[in-house]
């Protein structure tokens, strides 16, 4: 059975670069903020996490939330192995799927088809299964004859469509999302939010970063409130978003209605 076990989990990341203009910069281009501290060799440090402790397990759908810098995204970086912890335990059990980076280790020069097959050897799915699942994730993808040629032909758009339509192939145990689907078109974001639903259904184990309260509400059954790193509030959906509404207001959003 899946499950997730942090046990006070801190990340920390070195900053080299010197210069009040050069340190702005470096945590722009690395979307991570937190606590700024020096360590022991006076190198400057973004305490991104700080002593997180949290369990999950069969059923649970945890919501992120917390302003630009909480530690969302770097939380789910952690689960997906991406980043380690410079600090406390983690114990993951349970296949990982990452649904956020999606064009991220796309082999350009290669096919559709095989970037297909590369992403389903990546998730842990034999080739056997893959094939048998191939007719239904290139009609998913509507890139026809393009599927035979090199990504690099594609538009941004028809890359994300084969990177999501790969990922969500796979029957998830442990489902990591970044915010929920965000795509410029209407027909195929209708098509990606009824497969990401069922995806998200067929998990044991969700976690989802959102801004979207509406989303918070359909899909999660916990919140995790996160500011600069640190837990805030951790508990039922209800409770945890009236908090965070009295104290930050969190934006609905209609034009993505689930």
């Amino acid at each position: 059975m899946a499950n997730i076990r942090l046990d006070n989990v801190s990340v920390n990341f070195v900053l080299y670069q010197g210069g009040a203009r050069s340190l702005k910069k470096t945590l722009l281009r690395s979307s991570t903020s937190g606590a700024l501290r020096y360590d022991a060799h006076d190198r400057i440090t973004v305490n991104a996490l700080n002593g997180l402790s949290l369990t999950l397990e069969h059923g649970d759908r945890l919501g992120l939330i917390g302003g630009n810098g909480a530690g969302k995204t770097t939380l789910l970086r952690v689960l997906a192995g991406v980043y380690e912890p410079t600090g406390g335990r983690i114990r993951v059990e349970g296949r990982v799927t990452p649904l956020f980076d999606l064009g991220l280790g796309m082999d350009m020069d290669a096919s559709g088809y095989d970037n297909i097959r590369m992403r389903a050897a990546y998730f842990g799915i034999s080739p056997a299964d893959i094939e048998r699942k191939m007719d239904d994730i290139a009609a998913f993808t509507e890139l026809g004859d393009y599927l035979s040629l090199p990504v690099r032909t594609y538009s941004s758009g028809m890359t994300l469509r084969l990177a999501f339509a790969a990922a969500t192939a796979v029957d998830p145990e442990i489902l990591l999302m970044d915010e929920w689907i965000a795509v410029s078109d209407v027909k195929f974001l209708e098509k990606a939010q009824r497969r990401a639903e069922g995806f998200v259904n067929r998990a044991s184990i969700m976690v989802v970063a959102s801004h979207m309260e509406n989303v918070l509400r359909r899909l999660c059954n916990k919140i995790l409130w996160l500011d600069h790193g640190t837990i805030v509030r951790f508990g039922p959906v209800d409770e945890v978003l009236e908090a965070y509404n009295e104290k930050t207001g969190l934006p609905s959003l209609t034009t993505m209605a689930l």
